[in-house]
């Protein structure tokens, strides 16, 4: 067996079936995952809106992930991770295709934020359910191979899309519900009889647990500062799904499959790397080293934008955000499921993923505002300079994270 082969045995072994079968359903439905790369291209060429009700638009489906991650969570602790995310996959895969007769600005608002609160529960659900099969020990290579799935698809989503909206935009929303329905149906089918499902709950005279393991994640003043920075991270990091499409289109006047390929390289970039990064240097360096070297890259991609122009630099630009994601991301998890406790993982998880709801409502809009009133460049000089004072803040914050 060759060096390589053997370095992807190793980072992928001692993993359970469990975290196999969620990573396949992810794989499933980020595959359909066609309609928000495009979105903001769909709404202004095929529906005529103007750039500002774009991102009014952007920033209600950025509404609906936050009350989805909230919703979500709060379920989660309620009813189990089992019945949040077979819900969640099955009513939002039904709803892509109500939202092809919406066609007036007002109607479409109201579908958005309905589809982005139905398909947001699955966030803090999967999260939970990721953290529950996994062995202590392999709980970030479990979220990694979740992420690394979720990317896959993400891969072959937008490529496909960009081959789709060449025909109809209408295509984007079919295979989006039939790829969701699909993952909800395999869902159901594999983990409807498996343990795990119901959340934990502490017996009558059952001895407390620790306050950090039962606590409400929102009277985490710590925690709350390091949710607040990791929604910075996602204001600027999200550009790349919201404004970056527009970018492409405006500036480099790329094609829709040309688009697509940029969108899909960054999946495929992290589906072959993330594992193999993480498990390198996962147990090697502090948590704070790896999330702050995510957002110095991030920032650099940002300045690359504005220094250099041409094909290759959107290349390399898009490189470096798929190696901060794969820095940043897998170990913000790791740190959040470290934090939290069996009876309250659900709130944990649904605070952090509601960092990244926050930023969906923020950053289109402001993204988008930017972008109307002074251009691109300003745009991208913003996300950089966010970066670095979120790196600051992660510095100080997740050190004191861990060490309490």
């Amino acid at each position: 067996m060759t060096p390589i082969l053997s370095l992807y045995r190793n980072a992928f072994g001692g993993l359970s079936k469990e975290a196999w079968f969620l990573a396949a359903v992810m794989f499933i439905n980020r595959s359909g995952a066609m309609v928000v790369p495009f979105l903001s291209v769909y709404l202004t060429e095929a529906l005529g809106f103007s750039l500002q009700q774009v991102g009014v638009l952007l920033s209600l489906f950025g509404v609906g992930s936050m009350c989805g991650t909230f919703l979500g969570g709060w379920l989660t602790d309620k009813i189990g991770h089992f019945k949040v995310q077979f819900f969640s996959l099955t009513l939002g895969g039904s709803w892509f295709f109500v939202m092809l007769s919406f066609k007036q600005f007002e109607f479409f608002a109201g579908g958005i934020f309905l589809l982005s609160l139905l398909t947001e529960c699955l966030r803090p659900a999967n999260a939970s359910s990721v953290s529950s099969y996994a062995r202590p020990e392999n709980v970030t290579r479990a979220f990694s191979l979740n992420r690394m799935a979720i990317n896959l698809g993400f891969s072959i989503g937008p490529a496909l899309g960009g081959i789709l909206a060449t025909v109809s935009y209408q295509w984007l929303f079919l295979a989006d519900g039939i790829t969701s329905l699909s993952a909800g149906v395999l869902f159901f089918l594999y983990f409807r009889h498996r343990q795990g499902h119901e959340p934990q709950r502490q017996e009558p005279g059952e001895p407390q647990a620790p306050t950090a393991m039962t606590r409400s994640p929102y009277r985490d003043g710590l925690f709350v500062l390091f949710t607040v920075l990791c929604c910075c991270f996602a204001v600027a990091f999200f550009q790349f799904f919201s404004t970056m499409p527009l970018y492409f289109r405006r500036v480099y006047h790329l094609s829709e499959l040309e688009i697509g390929a940029l969108l899909a390289f960054n999946g495929m970039v992290v589906f072959l790397l993330e594992m193999i990064i993480v498990y390198l240097i996962g147990d090697k360096h502090a948590l704070w080293k790896m999330i702050v070297l995510g957002l110095f890259l991030l920032a650099l991609a940002f300045v690359l934008l504005n220094v250099a122009k041409g094909f290759p630099v959107l290349v390399i630009s898009v490189l470096l955000m798929s190696l901060s994601e794969i820095l940043a991301m897998p170990f913000m998890s790791t740190l959040t499921v470290q934090r939290s406790g069996p009876h309250n993982r659900g709130s944990y998880m649904g605070l952090y993923s509601l960092s990244y709801s926050a930023a969906h409502i923020i950053g289109p809009f402001v993204g988008t505002t930017v972008i109307a009133s002074f251009g691109f460049d300003t745009l991208w000089w913003g996300a950089s300079a966010l970066c670095l004072v979120a790196i600051v803040g992660f510095y100080f914050v997740v050190r004191r994270l861990q060490a309490g």
